[in-house]
């Protein structure tokens, strides 16, 4: 079976990930990398032996790349998957998809006119234990699902600059809501602020509530002198725990206290190896185009609750 001959826009540290795996899947042939930065274009180029490009609109004319990773600063993602969707590439985006609901529609109907697959970066949902979790949840193993809790916090990252802790950080909390809970929250609640950013908010509160009494809350911010990722989920018959970066899974009932072994492995593999098999089976990804749209309109609905102190329904 011939290669799938893929790229990668942007060429910083995570954009590099893309690369490093791209080269370690079986199925993909990585053909070429891009960055505005001739310099950090070119030295992922030379690490994986393949060619560097500064301008992306150049690189997608070549007919041998027939998918892109688009790693690139937040408020470049939409102009970066619009140019390669039109130009006939399927492409995996990093979260948060576009720096606003309307560019993020205007993608996915890209997309969609273009019969291409369009898969969006929230890597927490190909963590092992997440999907063990997800099972665990649609066969009602920890009774009924009163409320789930997310802390997501750190210190203040250097590369950030374009978005919000709540685009940046929590909407991968909101996306992880919607996954496991499966339904769309009917209303939101958040505050937030800005202790050393000026321009954007470094820390949120975000309540979420969603149908059949369920309520979600959501913490983040880039004030924390340490990395915290971790997950709790309160059942009626068990407390759920995740620790995202560890992996490990803890269940707490009455009786016992259980952690399943799971192993480890590499989330950002396996969100690429799907990317991969969505092309080459079509078959539609774990992580849609309007799983995007829906996160990023949940996030303006909790940073419009911020500036107005007032609960937005969500359409």
């Amino acid at each position: 079976m011939d290669k799938l001959g893929v790229a990668v826009i942007g060429a910083g540290f995570w954009g590099r990930n893309h690369a490093r795996v791209f080269k370690e899947i079986e199925e993909t042939r990585l053909v070429a990398v891009c960055d505005i930065d001739h310099g950090k274009a070119k030295n992922v180029a030379r690490q994986f032996g393949v060619k560097a490009y500064t301008n992306s609109g150049r690189m997608l004319r070549r007919s041998d790349i027939e998918a892109v990773s688009i790693c690139t600063w937040s408020t470049s993602l939409a102009k970066e998957t619009l140019k390669a969707l039109k130009a006939g590439k399927h492409v995996l985006v990093e979260k948060p998809m576009a720096a606003n609901s309307k560019q993020a529609e205007a993608v996915l109907k890209m997309a969609e006119k273009q019969g291409l697959q369009l898969t969006v970066g929230f890597l927490m949902r190909f963590i092992p234990s997440v999907q063990y979790l997800k099972g665990a949840l649609a066969e009602g193993a920890f009774g009924k699902i009163v409320s789930a809790t997310a802390k997501r916090v750190s210190e203040w990252p250097e590369r950030i600059g374009d978005v919000g802790v709540v685009k940046d950080l929590a909407i991968h909390d909101i996306d992880m809501m919607r996954y496991l809970f499966e339904d769309e929250p009917s209303a939101v609640y958040a505050k937030t602020g800005r202790l050393k950013h000026k321009s954007f908010e470094d820390y949120a509160h975000i309540m979420l509530t969603f149908c059949d009494d369920k309520n979600a809350f959501i913490e983040a911010n880039w004030l924390t002198p340490y990395k915290t990722r971790v997950l709790t989920i309160t059942g009626s018959k068990a407390i759920i725990k995740l620790d995202y970066i560890t992996q490990e899974l803890t269940i707490e009932s009455a009786k016992e206290t259980l952690q399943p072994r799971i192993p480890w492995q590499e989330p950002l593999k396996l969100e690429l190896q799907n990317f991969v098999k969505s092309i080459l089976s079509k078959e539609k990804p774990l992580v849609s185009g309007l799983d995007g749209l829906m996160a990023i309109k949940i996030a303006e609905a909790a940073l419009k609750s911020s500036r107005t102190s007032r609960v937005v329904k969500i359409e």
